[in-house]
């Protein structure tokens, strides 16, 4: 078996799968397995395969045809440019997500910032590593969550105090900006959802309740304790949301209210400003 057939085998067994990217799936799986990037792949592909990188890589190629996600099986996923690990704990990044960071950042230089349900922290570190934060905290519910956010921050050298609990509860003191993408799909669609999502993604990640507000509404009856005067507070939301979202914030009390859309058009982004 050489190289080459390798990585064919492997696409037509993720696509019979039903992997929309089997292709490109396939490849990454060979990369990772071997080491290789595209130049040796092509300068080695009529090479005979080892045996032990040939059982590696049916191994893999047959745990991403029960739909595990490809960034779960090479451990990682790109965010900004910035490499972060990944597992079966944190909700995988999403390129959407940098649009709430590359808002969120034009306001970051020199501030406080909070990031509530932080994941694997991508957005915190994010934020730090790219724009100038002065001082990040971080929180999350799950200790499992919070073990890949810190080794994340560790390897991207960034100086991020982790704080392991229930939204505000452990938080201390008051911040300019306060950002989060919380749990906001409605809890009977989650059944709906790909398998790879679905069945290997953190269900604490993702569940927002009956009608997928529920982060919201906690999160905003309580950030004003946690806002200086004036501070923003910037969420991520569901394509259908903002509406909701919206009148949130006006119960709230909050002025300058912005949506944004996200590359596919969809609303994504909602901030506003602290009147207090």
């Amino acid at each position: 078996m050489t190289y080459r057939k390798l990585w064919i085998q492997g696409e037509k067994e993720l696509h019979i799968a039903g992997i929309e990217e089997a292709k490109l799936d396939a490849w990454y799986l060979l990369e990772f397995v071997t080491g290789f990037r595209r130049i040796e792949f092509f300068s080695r592909e009529q090479e005979e395969v080892p045996q032990q990188i040939l059982t590696s890589y049916q191994k893999q190629i047959a745990k991403r045809a029960c739909r595990i996600p490809l960034q779960q099986l090479i451990g990682s996923q790109e965010f900004m440019g910035l490499e972060f690990l990944v597992d079966e704990n944190v909700l995988i990044p999403r390129q959407e997500t940098e649009l709430l960071v590359e808002q969120c950042g034009k306001f970051c230089k020199g501030k406080r910032v909070l990031d509530l349900c932080t994941g694997s922290g991508c957005i915190i570190i994010s934020l730090k590593k790219l724009y100038e934060v002065s001082e990040a905290v971080a929180v999350d519910c799950s200790k499992e969550a919070l073990a890949i956010a810190k080794k994340n921050g560790e390897r991207l050298e960034t100086l991020i105090q982790w704080l392991n609990g229930d939204l505000f509860e452990p938080v201390e003191g008051r911040f300019d900006i306060i950002v989060s993408n919380p749990p906001y799909i409605e809890h009977e669609k989650i059944h709906f959802l790909m398998p790879e999502v679905r069945d290997h993604e953190p269900v604490l990640a993702l569940d927002g309740g009956e009608d997928g507000l529920d982060f919201y509404r906690r999160i905003l009856k309580e950030a004003k304790n946690y806002l200086v005067s004036g501070g923003y507070l910037f969420f991520e939301i569901g394509s259908n949301q903002a509406k909701a979202v919206e009148e949130l914030f006006e119960k709230y009390d909050y002025e300058h209210i912005q949506i944004k859309k996200d590359y596919a058009g969809l609303d994504r982004i909602i901030y506003a400003k602290s009147k207090n």
